[in-house]
């Protein structure tokens, strides 16, 4: 297999041209699309090669692209879609969830699906306030019949991307804005990365921190750092959050017996929550402490920079989560009888 070294932008760029030359049902759509600047650079490529017929610049309305997208993904087309601001992809919902997802189960399969794949951009930026830096994948975590990918390097960027486009599932790629510039071996050929496959980017003993996108860099940042001081942390990029891998989280909590979860959104009723609930039913007593979250503060985002700095977790929290679970341990209470057996009073 030929590697070669791209940014994770070239990566999905890359994967967006293969995918249009081995299947012509294949377009792009998205409001910039056929500028550069507007995506990042991931739809320069594709648009220079295929031109305005198959990469489609449309006017701003995310719930009228969305029907359309997913009209032609059940008439036969598998059209990606590049949202380059996923806080707005809230407008696609309707759609997404009440008409892709559940296609092919209200038509009984025998019409097949809606295969539409949406690229949602997401993180924060510089000052980019509350509705510019939301992490919505757990949303679209939560309903059946979607699939959402997270992929934290670029070899993962263009597997998961391929696999999207070449499924019948309709998918979510989140992209964290963050990552773009990010270098790392690719191959060449049409690689495909499973969904539901986690992956061990880091091994480890006495804690696992499991994570998601970005946050799986600042885990390792944290595990480097943490090395120092004789903890040897094991991360877990989950690379896809529906299907998540249960297996792969399970076995590594049962090696370490503790867990940190970190994510770049709230802890409540989001992927955090959901891979602690997974250990919690299915091996709860491999844990020695209690689950670590390191998650954003339960508000929207700040737009001053340096409370957007405070606001963010990082490799600071997950150390901090690390130490904690390290040092607290669960101890078996002694039975009550053991505890008075030798008690003579006066009382």
């Amino acid at each position: 297999m030929d590697m070669r070294t791209l940014t994770y932008w070239q990566a999905i760029s890359e994967a967006t041209v293969q995918c249009m030359q081995a299947d012509e049902r294949v377009l792009v759509v998205g409001e910039g699309v056929d500028d550069f600047r507007g995506t990042y650079g991931t739809t320069k490529e594709a648009f220079a090669r295929f031109g305005p017929d198959r990469v489609v610049d449309v006017p701003n309305s995310e719930n009228a692209t969305a029907g359309l997208a997913v009209g032609a993904a059940a008439a036969g087309m598998r059209p990606l879609v590049v949202h380059t601001r996923a806080d707005f992809m809230f407008l696609a919902m309707d759609a997404l969830v009440n008409l892709a997802a559940k296609w092919r189960y209200m038509y009984g399969g025998d019409k097949g699906g809606a295969p539409v794949v949406m690229r949602g951009v997401v993180g924060r930026g510089w000052g980019q306030g509350a509705t510019h830096s939301q992490c919505p994948h757990a949303t679209f975590g939560h309903y059946a019949g979607l699939h959402v990918a997270t992929p934290a390097t670029p070899a993962d960027a263009k597997g998961l991307l391929i696999t999207a486009l070449t499924s019948d599932t309709p998918t979510i790629l989140i992209e964290n804005r963050s990552l773009y510039p990010l270098t790392g071996e690719v191959p060449e050929e049409m690689t495909p990365v499973p969904f539901g496959v986690g992956r061990v980017a880091r091994a480890g003993t006495d804690v696992t921190v499991v994570a998601a996108s970005l946050m799986v860099h600042e885990a390792e940042r944290a595990a480097e750092q943490l090395s120092a001081q004789g903890i040897s942390v094991e991360v877990v990029d989950v690379r896809s959050i529906r299907p998540l891998d249960d297996t792969i989280i399970c076995e590594s909590v049962a090696k370490t017996g503790r867990l940190v979860v970190a994510d770049t959104s709230w802890a409540r009723y989001g992927f955090a929550a959901e891979v602690a609930a997974v250990v919690a039913e299915r091996i709860p007593e491999a844990l020695r402490s209690p689950v670590r979250r390191v998650t954003l503060p339960d508000c929207p985002a700040p737009v001053s920079w340096p409370l957007e700095e405070a606001f963010n977790p990082s490799a600071t929290e997950i150390v901090k989560a690390c130490l904690a679970v390290c040092d607290t341990t669960r101890s078996e209470l002694p039975a009550l009888e053991t505890v008075t057996a030798g008690f003579q009073g006066p009382y």
